[in-house]
């Protein structure tokens, strides 16, 4: 099996049952996710020999942590353990015309203030073929960031691909303070992925006049950027999803990408959604294992598209599906009848 790794923040989730209002609810569903972590999961269950890297506390709680990923197949060898806390998000479910909430209590996480020492990233990287972070890990802080590069370096070293899903979150800092070190971050990353406010936000690209809010894509603009982006860093292939929002139940949902020589944009599909938290992590996961897998970039965002569409119709961050089922789909078998 081929080793892959990737480097990130794994958080408890408590969400709030049968779509309530946070002001509703008596209880919450526990389930542990992070963009990385959704990653691996996904890798392992492709069947690679998947492995998370992280720092989380010697207590339970960050037990839980580290028993949720062993449950579906992620190896926790290189995760640390010490710090004083498991980052916690709040998720209220949407429905219709009434988004998605999520409230963050991460100040302090064992990641955020991991140090360099903690880990041995020659032998991480030793044999991998693949490394994955986001851009939401050296958002955490400036320990994380040069965290986050010092693995970059390493895996560069071992001739490791490196790809990051941009992934901004802007309550963890500003477009200015992104972009300053996600740029410098650029130079080490092979295959880059993410959507367009996140394009926008972490590297100052802009793709034409899009709005996700009216249902418009214009990917005219996408692959100018992608242009833009592909000669200032040298990305091997430039890749986004494509959400168009009808509304918080109902998306569309397609991506498309850049080799340098061909702009190609994916089949699209219409989702109705159980759970959108991991539906980017299910893609870029979906994107990975395809090119590991030696399909040429149209095949593999193909997969990343339609695993990432399953993804959607399934609660928690993680994404449940097999690599048959999402051939399945790519057959053309979107019925949703009973199989028995």
């Amino acid at each position: 099996m081929k080793k892959v790794v990737t480097l990130g923040e794994i958080m408890l989730r408590l969400s709030t049952p049968r779509f309530e209002r946070f002001v509703q609810a008596d209880s919450f569903d526990v389930v542990y996710g992070g963009g990385e972590a959704n990653v691996a999961v996904s890798l392992s269950n492709y069947g690679y020999d998947s492995y998370f890297v992280s720092k989380l506390p010697k207590n339970e709680i960050g037990q839980a942590a580290i028993n949720h990923l062993r449950r579906y197949g992620v190896n926790d060898d290189y995760i640390a353990r010490g710090g004083d806390r498991v980052g916690i998000y709040y998720l209220e479910s949407g429905a219709s015309m009434r988004p998605s909430k999520v409230v963050y209590d991460r100040a302090h996480s064992s990641i955020s203030e991991a140090d360099i020492s903690d880990f041995d990233f020659d032998e991480i990287f030793k044999d991998a073929a693949w490394f994955h972070f986001s851009g939401i890990t050296p958002a955490l802080g400036e320990k994380a960031a040069k965290l986050t590069e010092e693995a970059l370096k390493a895996a560069k070293r071992h001739g490791v691909t490196t790809s990051v899903d941009l992934n901004y979150r802007k309550n963890l800092w500003t477009p200015e303070e992104a972009q300053k070190v996600m740029s410098n971050l650029m130079q080490y990353v092979d295959v880059c992925i993410g959507n367009e406010e996140d394009a926008h936000l972490t590297l100052g690209f802009k793709p034409g006049e899009t709005d996700v809010t009216s249902g418009e894509l214009e990917l005219a603009g996408y692959e100018s950027i992608f242009k833009q982006m592909k000669e200032k860093f040298g990305f091997k292939y430039v890749i986004s999803s494509l959400r168009e929002s009808y509304s918080a139940s109902d998306n569309g949902w397609s991506a498309c990408a850049y080799d340098g020589n061909e702009f190609y944009h994916s089949r699209q599909y219409d989702i109705r959604i159980v759970d959108r938290v991991g539906g980017g992590d299910s893609f870029a996961s979906g994107v990975i294992y395809g090119l590991l897998e030696g399909k040429n970039f149209k095949d593999a965002l193909e997969f990343g598209v339609a695993a990432s569409a399953l993804k959607h119709t399934i609660h928690g961050d993680f994404n449940m599906v097999t690599v048959a089922e999402v051939e399945n789909l790519l057959k053309g078998d979107a019925s949703g009848r009973v199989q028995r």
